[in-house]
């Protein structure tokens, strides 16, 4: 059985995922900040579904897989189902977020989005892995794959909790890093219940490698998140208590429910 290293590149990797991961969760939280005071919070909320999506899971994920390799296999990505995977952890967070809102933030509606918004995550992270194609087989262990969709089921409902209800700058940044670890948490307890073995029968993969990706992802993300920083700046928005809110004033910051 050929040995797996997550860490190729040390300890470089991790910390870079993290930092994005929390990069893409604070901008998400300052996105929903103005959303709660927005009489139209619905682009503010497809803002905070790029960050958290886009930024904070797809590209931590992206990130922690270059430092993933399996010595003596030779590791490719389908481009396609990458990008596809990329869509999908967007579209679940909006979801999620779209789901609570509409619903002020009832825990009914933190349950269901939370449990959506997590079984997207982890969609997205089993289909991004898919995407990985290599020369060694690869299997899982079940128990710690339901681990992983339960970890991110924890963690989205977190999230989707943290979007209703941080006000302040440093308590958002303090909630992004808890969400850093939870998000980190669930990518590398996936990839602890991945188990690989030479076959013969394996041809070589085809693909793009994992270095071919880069450029173009590092300025993209660049690119995004200096509009998201220029867009959202770091200043408190004048918001409300989460009780003004709800009731006879709701309609003005949250869609209405018809």
């Amino acid at each position: 059985m050929p040995a797996i290293d997550q860490f190729t590149y040390g300890w470089l990797t991790p910390a870079l995922a993290y930092l994005l991961s929390v990069i893409g969760s604070l901008l998400a939280l300052r996105c929903m900040a103005r959303a709660r005071t927005s009489p139209k919070p619905r682009g503010w909320i497809i803002t905070a579904a790029v960050a958290l999506g886009g930024t904070g899971i797809w590209v931590m994920h992206f990130i922690a897989m270059l430092g993933f390799s399996i010595h003596g296999a030779t590791i490719r990505y389908n481009i396609p189902i990458t990008l596809l995977s990329a869509a999908l952890a967007i579209v679940v967070v909006w979801v999620g977020l779209w789901v609570v809102v509409r619903r002020h933030g009832e825990p009914a509606s933190l349950l269901t989005g939370g449990t959506a918004t997590g079984l997207g995550v982890a969609a997205m992270h089993y289909a991004g892995m898919y995407a990985m194609k290599s020369n060694a087989a690869m299997e899982y262990d079940p128990w710690m794959v339901l681990l992983s969709i339960a970890i991110a089921i924890v963690a989205s409902s977190a999230a989707l909790w943290f979007a209703l209800h941080v006000h302040g700058i440093l308590a958002s940044i303090g909630a992004a890093m808890i969400m850093g670890v939870a998000v980190c948490g669930m990518h590398y307890t996936g990839m602890y219940a991945m188990h690989t073995h030479l076959s013969d029968q394996m041809h070589m993969p085809s693909g793009a490698p994992a270095q071919q990706l880069l450029t173009p992802l590092i300025i993209g993300v660049s690119m995004v998140t200096i509009l998201l920083f220029l867009q959202v700046g770091i200043t408190d928005p004048d918001e409300p208590d989460l009780s003004s809110i709800r009731g006879q004033h709701a309609s003005r910051y949250w869609p209405s429910r018809d």
